[in-house]
This record gives structure tokens, C-alpha cells and sequence, in this order.
């Protein structure tokens, strides 16, 4: 294994499928000749030529809609939308086209794109440029929406929604480009889209998470060992499909959980979680489901109140103990 950064490991998944297979070309805005905003497509364009890196107008529309049109035909694009922010302006496109095709046309045709976006806060980009509407794109059938947390999974779900027939929705939280891991060298490394990891495993309380926060919420259980207190952590992943298999069975053995997501409280990725415990673990949780979310304001862009809006390592230690009553 060699370690790299999270941006590392998505250029490499990207190097390595558009070495392996000549149908994934790359397009969008500033892939080329800048190189990616975020630097992940730095040198690609002299690497592999403007047929297979290409530049796009600012038309976040038209990016998804011919990147969708490329995949009909026969091609696998990876269309980048510069923050998920801006994949508003192609919500025709994603959800009424791209994620529809497959079905709409009795599976006579598939619509292998990969839509590439950033999201979250914590950069002073203001409240228009820091939003993570997840869970608004996971709502649709029909679309794999996916949110690493760690480099190893960055790599291996890249590489796995590139080979997808399915479009995926590629979600890369904003300041995770700097975080370092091991990441397994093999070109063919994997990780199956769809499927719940557990980070750490512990006995007290369950803490499930996904993406930045799951970093939040490893470091909020390392803190708690210092108390006695073991929390196992489970790291989604894909928020659709949503695995929560490794769920139920954590929470049958701790009766506890917290979730920890960075987007707003209201109609979240924690409501959906919470609602799935109680329909299926009821009968074995000691304490009602806690969630630790961003507050529900247009996220400031002044920095100390940006950091006092977003979900804090104090916030998720806060929770557990609430569970635990402590």
C-alpha cells in the first residue's frame, strides 16, 4: 500500500480507468488546462489529449445532458460539476434524464455517467458555495449517490462507479483533499458501492457517519476511550443504496446510536437512519435515536460562526453521553 492524499487517490482512480479502458474520458469546467479547481485533473490533459480531457462552458446543464448523451452511445464519462451547489442548475438533467433512462427505456439502454461534485462547508465559500444537499439526490431511484470519507474508499468506489452501468452521483467533501491514508496499490482495487464499513468497533454506542464527518466521528471516539466509553463507528458510504445491515446489528449489540451528518437536521440522512432503527431494532435500543447535524441557517461565512454552525467532535462526545446518560 502506498500513502497518499484523498486528492491523490482520486486522480490515481481516474489515471488508472482511462488507462484501462479507452471509453472514460473526463469533462467539465477547468478539467483541462487548469487542471481540476480542487487539482485532481492536474496534468491529464498532456497526459491523455483534448479527446479525452475536455474543457466545458460554464453550463452545468449541458455538461450533465452531453455527458448523458456520451454514455448512450457508448462511452462512460466522468462529468464534473465544480461544487454540488452548482449541480442545481442540472437537477433536469440528473434526476428527470440521467437517473431515469435505464427504466424509462426497459433497461433496453444504460446511462454510464459518473457525476463528479464537491460538497460542504468549513472553507469560508459562503452560504450559496458550503451546502451538503446529499440527501436531496440520494431521494431518487435510480441514481447511486456516493460519499467517501476516507482515501482507500475514495479510490476504490471511483473506480467502482467508473465501471457502473448505473449512473453515480461522485460526492467529494470539500476539506477531505488533504487527508492522508493507505490506499491499496492494485489496479483493480475496488470498493462495492452499496455497502456500510465498520470503522472501528466498539460496544457502548453505535455512531454512524459518512464522509467529513466520519472523521468527526472518529476522533469524537477516540476521545471517548479516554473515558471508558467504546463507540463502534460505521461509515455509510453510499447513501443510496443505503446498507444498514452493519446498523442493525451494531445498535443490537450497544442498543445505542448516534448519527452524525453534516447537511441540516430536517428530513436528513439521520431522519432516514433513525427512522430504519426504529423499524427494525426498536425492541433493542435503551435510549432514543440521537442526531448531530449542521444548524438550520444559511451557513455563515464568517469562519467562527461557520465552525459554530457545523457538527463539532464536542457535539457527537455531547450526544453519546446523552444516550448513555450520562
Amino acid at each position: 500500500m502506498a500513502r497518499m492524499t484523498f486528492r491523490e487517490a482520486i486522480s490515481q482512480a481516474l489515471r488508472e480507468e482511462m488507462y484501462r479502458d479507452e471509453r472514460v474520458f473526463i469533462m467539465g469546467e477547468e478539467v483541462g488546462r487548469w487542471g481540476g479547481t480542487y487539482a485532481v485533473t492536474r496534468g491529464f490533459l498532456d497526459e491523455f489529449g483534448e479527446k479525452r480531457v475536455r474543457d466545458t462552458p460554464i453550463a452545468e446543464g449541458v455538461i450533465v445532458g452531453a455527458a448523458a448523451g456520451a454514455a448512450i452511445a457508448g462511452l462512460r464519462p466522468v462529468a464534473e460539476i465544480m461544487t454540488i451547489n452548482f449541480a442545481f442548475l442540472a437537477m433536469d438533467q440528473i434526476v428527470n434524464h440521467v437517473a431515469k433512462l435505464h427504466y424509462m427505456f426497459d433497461g433496453q439502454i444504460t446511462c454510464p455517467v459518473v457525476i463528479r461534485t464537491v460538497g460542504g462547508g468549513g472553507r469560508q465559500l459562503g452560504a450559496s458555495h458550503s451546502q451538503s444537499p446529499d440527501v436531496v439526490f440520494a431521494h431518487f431511484p435510480g441514481l447511486k449517490v456516493v460519499a467517501p470519507g476516507t482515501p482507500a474508499d475514495a479510490k476504490g468506489l471511483l473506480k467502482a462507479a467508473i465501471r457502473e452501468d448505473d449512473p453515480v452521483l461522485f460526492i467529494e467533501h470539500a476539506t477531505l483533499y488533504q487527508v492522508r491514508g493507505e490506499v491499496p496499490d492494485d489496479e483493480d482495487y475496488l470498493v462495492p458501492i452499496g455497502v456500510s464499513d465498520v470503522k472501528r468497533e466498539g460496544r457502548d454506542v453505535t455512531i454512524v457517519s459518512y464522509s467529513k464527518m466520519l472523521q468527526i466521528s472518529l476522533e469524537a471516539a477516540e476521545r471517548l476511550v479516554q473515558e471508558g466509553i467504546e463507540a463502534e463507528v460505521i461509515d455509510l458510504r453510499s447513501l443510496r443504496p443505503l446498507d444498514t445491515r452493519p446498523i442493525i446489528e451494531s445498535v443490537q449489540r450497544t442498543n445505542r446510536v448516534v448519527v452524525v451528518e453534516e447537511g441540516w437536521r430536517s428530513y436528513g440522512v439521520g431522519a432516514e437512519i433513525a427512522s430504519r432503527v426504529m423499524e427494525l431494532a426498536f425492541d433493542s435500543l435503551d435510549a432514543p435515536v440521537r442526531r448531530v447535524a449542521q444548524a438550520e441557517v444559511p451557513l455563515p461565512y464568517n469562519r467562527r460562526l461557520e465552525q459554530m454552525a457545523l457538527p463539532q467532535v464536542d457535539d457527537v462526545v455531547r450526544a453519546v453521553k446523552d444516550v448513555l446518560y450520562l
